[in-house]
């Protein structure tokens, strides 16, 4: 796979990748926080590099500060987070138990230290694989069965730019943090990535084999524009 890596500002690199399997241009931030665009192999890298800048208002949204996490906090369908001080403790650690995210750190830091948090959002995206790998599949299943879709595999990834995606020989990706969206857009992004194993491209046909599925298709996409996949 060519690709090649260009300057999108004095603090940012793009990689632009030319795909056989690609058939438009496709921004995505990968879960190092890397940007990326890939593009057909005919078109010329300078396209892809243009409709990054493009996209530079998305591309700066995506790389804002997360927000810290909080004692209590919703993990998932299935977990909350819980931070515990322990004065014998010389570094953080976490372990996931029935319905918690548990991290233990020493008493002379806080919960909002750096270490901390970075520890935090590595175990809660453990336990959002977790349920996504437990659940995600079977509702895919269960969909494709009742609308009569069919693909070849489905797999869970930890995405940064985008709910999931499905290529032209009908394999599936689905992002762990969909686990963080109500069910209603969960379905929506599972039966959007089903429809893409008849339609790949964006288009009328698209949106109205959609609406077809789900006809309150267009009102749940404006929705999920309200969420990122982030903790």
């Amino acid at each position: 796979m060519a690709f090649k890596q260009f300057a999108l500002d004095e603090r940012t690199n793009v990689t632009i990748y030319k795909r056989r399997s690609s058939r438009n241009l496709r921004l995505s931030i990968a879960a190092d926080g890397s940007v990326r665009v890939s593009i057909p192999t005919w078109a010329p890298y300078r396209a892809g590099l243009e409709f990054a800048k493009a996209r530079r208002t998305w591309i700066d949204e995506q790389s804002h500060e997360q927000p810290e996490l909080m004692d209590g906090q919703a993990v998932g369908k299935a977990h909350r987070l819980r931070f515990v001080a322990d004065n014998s403790k010389t570094k953080p650690s976490s372990r996931l138990k029935a319905g918690e995210v548990v991290i233990t750190y020493p008493g002379s830091i806080e919960a909002r230290d750096p270490s901390v948090q970075k520890l935090a959002k590595t175990a809660a995206a453990r336990a959002l694989r977790s349920q996504a790998e437990s659940l995600l599949p079977q509702r895919l299943a269960l969909l494709a069965g009742k609308y009569d879709f069919d693909y070849r595999s489905v797999a869970v990834k930890q995405l940064k730019g985008r709910w999931g995606s499905c290529d032209s020989q009908k394999n599936i990706v689905l992002n762990l943090y969909l686990m963080q969206l109500p069910w209603d857009l969960i379905d929506y992004v599972l039966l959007h990535e089903l429809t893409h194993t008849r339609i790949l491209r964006h288009g009328p046909d698209f949106w109205r084999a959609m609406e077809a599925v789900l006809p309150n298709a267009k009102a749940l996409k404006k929705s999920i524009r309200d969420y990122k996949p982030v903790l």
